[in-house]
């Protein structure tokens, strides 16, 4: 099994255990937006782009609504766990280069939600793999930041992005910690800061991410 189709499966059985009206670390969605969100994004293309375009969202949104009238909760956690779902399931290769990232951030969203939680220890393998999409991804990840970011991977390896000519601030954590940080989730990210106070609460506060 992928780390792509594992995370999903994990992700749907936490969704069948904490309900429809659970939190999530997605800002004003419950279990049951997400849950929409996902079988979206990956049967409903036409509707995907106000994901990331803003002028496209008032339709994005529509279309999760419905989703969400047409199958219910228990039916789209379904539809996720049957996944991976539209081109996703098609195209060779896809669902672990694209899901594996995806489906780590969203599972963590519903698990970090939730009152009581511990970071789980990742496979090496995985932490590789988010270690080098990061690397790879750090431009387009913290183009956002108003600071210079210096990642620093326990374990061995450094990657630079954010604002140039601008104070630094360094975080240090695992690979997998350095994602959920650099994804918007800097405040339940299990990592280390150092700088100046004042670059380190402008980081904090940063739209980072896609």
């Amino acid at each position: 099994m992928t780390y792509a189709r594992a995370e999903r499966a994990e992700l749907s059985d936490l969704f069948a255990r904490v309900g429809p009206d659970a939190p999530t670390l997605c800002e004003g969605w419950t279990t049951f937006d997400l849950a929409a969100h996902l079988v979206l994004r990956e049967r409903r293309p036409d509707a995907a782009g106000g994901i990331a375009l803003a002028p496209l969202a008032g339709y994005t949104a529509r279309v999760q609504e419905s989703l969400k009238a047409k199958h219910g909760f228990d039916g789209l956690v379904e539809l996720v766990r049957s996944g991976p779902g539209g081109v996703y399931g098609l195209v060779p290769g896809l669902d672990a280069a694209v899901n594996t990232m995806e489906f780590f951030i969203h599972h963590e969203d519903v698990r970090r939600a939730q009152r009581v939680w511990e970071p789980r220890e990742l496979p090496a393998d995985l932490e590789d793999t988010f270690w080098k999409r990061l690397r790879m991804g750090r431009g387009l990840f913290l183009r956002r930041s108003p600071v210079g970011v210096v990642l620093h991977r326990i374990g061995g390896g450094v990657a630079v992005g954010g604002a140039e000519n601008a104070p630094r601030v360094e975080v240090t954590g695992p690979a997998g910690e350095l994602l959920l940080f650099c994804f918007g989730r800097q405040a339940q990210a299990r990592v280390d800061l150092s700088g100046d106070d004042a670059a380190v609460a402008r980081l904090m506060d940063a739209p980072l991410g896609v």
